[in-house]
């Protein structure tokens, strides 16, 4: 048997296996910001056992398990499947029960010192638009999370850009250096939140939000929205206490991002 036990957001988290190769496959599955733990005092774990396929004297098929503490949540003979069950569920316990940071489904870029959040759930287009921002000269802090600390303001969470390929729902993953831009260190300030539905051909003519309407948009991709309603709702309004809130219709994701851009300019 072999494990790491790790920090992760103020979340302290335990994985084991039963193949100790895999550990270094394993640690490379870990969330972004993840920091090695000296105890074995965990909040969650997860172990995953790997089926001996083959094996002589063995009849039938062995599977690959995956548990969370114990509870199974992945079974298959396809390893790389179950290792992505894996990443999937850690980042989604981190995001679910971090004490020290609200994980907001969305996309981040920082802009003249200002943070410019992208509400959405996957699929949504929220990746794109970071993408196209990024291209554009903004600085990368996420596509799939804003991180709020109890002030309101935004952390990077600068996971490689999932970005669709043409024509299919497969993504692949890309370097921010890849797209020609660099990823931000510190935390900003919200600027600006936009609520984007995409339209094939739309033009970009948003209406203006309250800040209350804001907070509900926010609220609504909020991961711990319905276990820590109180902290969200504090911690939302304090986030888009000075920002902008805009809704509306887009069409090419890059056409929309410049005219966004130029709304903090």
């Amino acid at each position: 048997m072999a494990g790491i036990a790790f920090n992760a957001y103020g979340l302290r988290v335990g994985i084991r296996t039963n193949q100790p190769e895999l550990m270094e496959r394993i640690v490379g599955l870990l969330p972004t910001g993840w920091k090695p733990l000296s105890s074995r005092l965990v909040e969650g774990l997860y172990s995953l056992r790997v089926g001996d396929n083959g094996s002589p004297g063995r009849k039938g098929r062995r599977f690959n398990l995956l548990y969370s503490g114990t509870e199974q949540i992945a079974r298959s003979d396809n390893l790389k499947d179950v290792l992505g069950s894996l990443e999937t569920n850690l980042r989604h316990f981190v995001a679910e029960y971090s004490p020290n940071r609200l994980f907001v489904h969305a996309g981040v870029v920082g802009w003249r010192g200002k943070a410019i959040v992208i509400p959405g759930q996957t699929f949504s287009g929220k990746c794109t638009l970071a993408a196209e921002r990024v291209r554009a000269g903004a600085t990368y802090y996420s596509d799939e999370y804003a991180l709020l600390d109890s002030r309101g303001r935004v952390h990077p969470y600068a996971k490689p850009l999932s970005l669709r390929k043409e024509g299919s729902a497969e993504q692949e993953e890309h370097s921010v250096e890849s797209l020609g831009g660099r990823s931000g260190e510190k935390p900003l300030r919200v600027g600006l939140v936009v609520v984007a539905r995409h339209r094939a051909k739309a033009k970009w003519k948003p209406r203006t939000l309250s800040a209350g309407q804001g907070v509900l948009e926010l609220f609504a991709n909020t991961l711990p929205a319905r276990r820590r309603p109180d902290v969200a709702l504090t911690t939302l309004e304090r986030a888009v206490s000075q920002a902008r809130v805009l809704k509306g219709v887009r069409g090419e994701a890059k056409e929309a991002a410049g005219r966004i851009l130029q709304i903090l300019a």
